[in-house]
Order: C-alpha cells, then sequence, then structure tokens
C-alpha cells in the first residue's frame, strides 16, 4: 500500500509537529501475560492519541495539492477530530467537526480547543459522518473521511517507530475502528521485510471488521454500542479491508469487561491511562497469552483519552 521512501517522508513531516513517541518493555504486564511486552505509547502525543499523525500528513498534503481550500469537515468520537482540528490551525484552514449525541464530554471540549465548530448530530458515528457530508456540500467544505492513504501514511509513521525501537516483534496487536492504524502497520511491516505477525482488535459489541475479515468481504452491523468509542464502526472501509485481509494474521474480538479488565492493568502495572480503544490490544493479548509464552509482542496503546466519570467507575470494577 505505501513504498519505505513514503512512510519516511511522511514520518519527517509528523516529526515537525511532535517527536517519537516511547515503547517500553513493561516489566509487570510481562509477568501478567506470561511474555516479554512492549508497548507503544500513542497517549503520549499533542492529542493523546496516533491520530494526530495521519491529520498532519493528509492537511498537508490538502493545502499543497488544493490551496484553494479554506476549510474542512469531519466527523468523529473524538480523535480524529482533535487531530483534523489541531491539524488544521497549524495550515491556517478552519475546521468542523461532527460528533455523534453524547459523545465524550472531554474529547468535545479538546475538539473546541484546537479550535475547531463542533456540532452534535446524529446517534452514533456513521450517522454523524452522513451529517458532515451533507455539510461539506452545503458549505462549500472539504470532507476530510477517517480512511484515507494519507492518513495512513501518517500513522503508519508509530509502527516505523516500534519497530526500529525494539527489538524483533513476533506479534502486534492493534485496535481496528475505521482501520488506519491496523494498516499503517501492515504497511511498514511490508516494507520493513519483517516477519511480524499483525492482528486486528475489535469489540464484541462492534464485531463488523471481524465479520467482514471472516467472511472475505464488507459485513456491516446495525449497531456498535461499545465504550470503547474508538472502535464503534457500524460499517468498515472496503480500501481498508482489503488491506487487512492481505496482511492480516487474524483478528480478535474482546469484550467491554475485557477491555475495562485492560484499563485497570494498564493503571495497575504501568501507571498508564488508556482509552477503551488504546487497552483493546492488551485485552486481546490477555484472551490469548496461552500463545505466546516466552514470545516478544507489541501492543499499540493508541489513545488515553477517556472521561474521568467513566475511568473512575472502571477503576472502581473488580
Amino acid at each position: 500500500m505505501l513504498s519505505l521512501d513514503e512512510i519516511e517522508s511522511s514520518a519527517r513531516l509528523v516529526h515537525t509537529a511532535m517527536p517519537p513517541t516511547a515503547q517500553y518493555a513493561w516489566p509487570l504486564l510481562a509477568r501478567r501475560a506470561g511474555c516479554e511486552v512492549w508497548v507503544k505509547h500513542e497517549n503520549h502525543t499533542p492529542t493523546g492519541a496516533f491520530k494526530v499523525r495521519g491529520g498532519v500528513v493528509y492537511m498537508d498534503r490538502l493545502k499543497r495539492n488544493r490551496p484553494e481550500t479554506r476549510g474542512v469537515v469531519s466527523a468523529t468520537r473524538g480523535n480524529h477530530g482533535q487531530s483534523i482540528a489541531l491539524a488544521a490551525a497549524r495550515n491556517g484552514l478552519s475546521a468542523t467537526i461532527v460528533v455523534p449525541h453524547g459523545n465524550s464530554v472531554e474529547k468535545n471540549a479538546a475538539m473546541r480547543a484546537f479550535g475547531a465548530e463542533l456540532i452534535e448530530a446524529g446517534h452514533d458515528f456513521d450517522a454523524a459522518r452522513e451529517v458532515a457530508m451533507r455539510l461539506a456540500g452545503e458549505r462549500g467544505l472539504s470532507m476530510v473521511p477517517s480512511f484515507h492513504r494519507d492518513l495512513v501514511a501518517g500513522v503508519a509513521s508509530y509502527a516505523l517507530e516500534l519497530f526500529h525501537g525494539s527489538a524483533a516483534l513476533d506479534t502486534v496487536y492493534v485496535p481496528i475502528g475505521l482501520g488506519s492504524g491496523i494498516c499503517g502497520t501492515i504497511a511498514v511491516r511490508d516494507a520493513l521485510g519483517l516477519a511480524t505477525r499483525i492482528v486486528g482488535v475489535v469489540s464484541t459489541e462492534a464485531p463488523a471488521y471481524a465479520l467482514s475479515f471472516a467472511a472475505g468481504k464488507v459485513v456491516a452491523t446495525n449497531s456498535a454500542d461499545t465504550m470503547a468509542d474508538g472502535m464503534a464502526v457500524r460499517g468498515p472501509d472496503a480500501e481498508a479491508l482489503d488491506v487487512i485481509l492481505k496482511g492480516a494474521e487474524r483478528i480478535v474480538q474482546v469484550s467491554d469487561a475485557e477491555i475495562g479488565a485492560a484499563m485497570r492493568a494498564y493503571y495497575e502495572d504501568t501507571h498508564q491511562l488508556a482509552e477503551g480503544a488504546g487497552a483493546a490490544a492488551l485485552a486481546a493479548l490477555l484472551q490469548e497469552r496461552d500463545r505466546f509464552r516466552g514470545k516478544r509482542v507489541g501492543l499499540i496503546l493508541s489513545g488515553g483519552n477517556v472521561d474521568r466519570p467513566v475511568y473512575r467507575r472502571i477503576l472502581e470494577e473488580t
């Protein structure tokens, strides 16, 4: 999907906006999982999530290729929207972001702080996306999708950092929203000629990509009701699915209970804040721990943007 030159060029652009994030092998996680565990800390970006990388690359290329553009619009549950708002401001563009009703209060506040006009519409992400597409036509704005080659090129930079910064990994677990993260990880793995297996992770309450992977074609669901809002997608992207079908080992489904347990494990073992999607990779490893005794595994902690009341409730559970 992407050449190594394109990935490295995108990484240089990303690093004008942020430094590389850390990856650490945490000993308590290793004890818990029974294997060496390397965590890629995308909760340490300027927006608290990996999406910012894609926004930086996408918006830079949009501004260069379409200099007449004055504003953009997109739909999000939060992390993509923060990315677009930050990157739009860097390029002198306005950003209109559509979120579903009941979206994360703190993610909404962050998007506004980055300069976005926030509109609440629709009952979930897919419904909000329909509103955003309508606004693009009505207001003459450029619609920013949640999956695009330039977004993938940007987020691929975290995988480049991970593979260069850690010893050879047997497997890397990656949470799936619309797919830019796992597609970027597959692209880097292939560009570097590595044998690392890439495993996608979805919620049992938003299993569209798992169902699609099993069927070999896009399979949409009627709902995506999970507390891991970064994975709450009903309709897979066909281009992303094609990459995943060719490059992923499998897709694991994890329950909200397993995700909550992984969020607590991150806090107990590393004192790191992980949102639902951010903890999903650890949840999948713990579900499959017997596969990896004595091996070396990578986890993408994709973000740490969780509202305080939600996080407090999860920490209090046992």
